[in-house]
């Protein structure tokens, strides 16, 4: 996932994105088409864009733009050489994503023939896929400088002036997104050490697999998917790990995939303990269609809980959410759903002696009228 700096306002610092995919379409439609290559009598290009599949988005968190796509795309080739052979067939390339822009993934390149094999076609054929492959991957990095520039506008807010100006698009974070991770907060003195912590737990249940969730909690590659930043993941035991752009870091301490995860865990901002790590204990229970995920945080600094709490909703839960994953049961009960069962069994009891008590009053009343008529 690519990045870039834009105005340090405050109000830059809350997630929001934007999705771009038509316009992705359309510009590999308009560019991809502009490839060529010509050595020694003989052409090779790219003469049209067959198929554009995926999702593209431009986002804004921390004052920095992130451009996050993944797409197929379809080409087709042509070659012709000085003695008039020519030679045609297609081009696919499975993913073209911001991991490859990342550095994390290398472009992979299916080609067809759909000519007649012969010495000369077969000339075309390597010319294409000797030098075709270069010109496009130039191609895939100007992509993503255009989606900035033609859509970082959108998401950008006005900030100091002289600040890099990079622009950014609208993406809607959840809405119990917690702001401690994405917005800055004012210095203060912590103490090094705490003497009293609390326990947090949030769950929810995803129509996901356990084996396919435990990959996007530990794999380095799935994981900026849900939480939109850079990620670091060393998923062994003793190995270190980097979530929303540094903002949360530990240990992984103990992994049994798929079920369980447990780490040390770290909130890297003023408010929480610079020399403190609590521990996050992730179990994923695989059910008939379904999986139940339980983030469980202990060592939680004692007037933290309600703010840590807000973090493993909007953040873990919410990012899961935010890449498709349809959350099939609520996370707890309200304190006013609570009330309001724990407050029938009285209504009921009342009801029981209330009424006896009217029907005995009319027998009283009847009695007393009778005798005096």
């Amino acid at each position: 996932m690519a990045t870039s700096n834009m105005p340090t306002s405050t109000a830059n610092w809350h997630w929001k994105n934007k999705n771009v995919t038509p316009w992705a379409k359309t510009w590999f439609e308009q560019e991809l088409v502009t490839v060529s290559h010509s050595e020694g009598g003989s052409e090779v290009k790219i003469t049209s864009v067959n198929e554009v599949d995926g999702d593209c988005e431009l986002g804004q968190r921390k004052s920095k733009l992130i451009t996050i796509y993944d797409c197929k795309v379809v080409l087709s080739w042509t070659g012709e050489n000085k003695d008039g052979s020519k030679a045609e067939g297609k081009l696919t390339i499975p993913e073209v994503s911001h991991e490859q822009s990342d550095g994390l993934s290398d472009y992979v390149y299916d080609w067809t023939l759909k000519t007649s094999s012969t010495p000369e076609v077969n000339a075309l054929y390597a010319l294409a896929k000797s030098k075709l492959p270069s010109l496009l991957a130039e191609r895939f990095t100007a992509f993503r400088t255009a989606m900035l520039d033609t859509h970082g506008k959108d998401l950008q807010v006005a900030g100091t002036p002289g600040a890099s100006g990079a622009a950014t698009p609208s993406i809607s974070a959840p809405t119990n997104a917690a702001s401690s991770l994405s917005k800055p907060v004012p210095a203060k003195e912590v103490s090094k050490g705490i003497t009293n912590s609390a326990v947090v737990t949030v769950d929810a249940s995803f129509m996901a697999s356990a084996a396919e969730l435990y990959e996007f909690l530990t794999d380095e590659k799935r994981i900026p998917a849900w939480t939109r930043n850079q990620a670091q993941s060393d998923a062994s035991v003793g190995g270190s790990y980097s979530l929303f752009g540094g903002g949360v870091t530990g240990k992984y301490i103990e992994l049994q995939k798929p079920n369980k995860i447990v780490s040390t865990w770290r909130l890297n901002s003023p408010s929480w303990p610079s020399d403190h790590d609590g521990k996050l204990t992730i179990t994923l229970d695989q059910q008939t269609d379904s999986t139940k995920v339980e983030f469980k945080l202990s060592g939680v600094p004692l007037g933290q809980e309600d703010e840590t709490r807000k973090n493993l909703e909007g953040y873990y839960i919410g990012g899961f959410q935010s890449i498709g994953y349809v959350r099939v049961t609520p996370t707890v009960v309200s304190s006013s759903a609570r009330s309001t069962r724990s407050s029938k069994p009285q209504e009921t009891k009342t009801s029981s002696w209330v009424i006896p008590c009217i029907f005995a009053l009319l027998a009283m009343s009847a009695a007393i009228s009778s005798r005096y008529l």
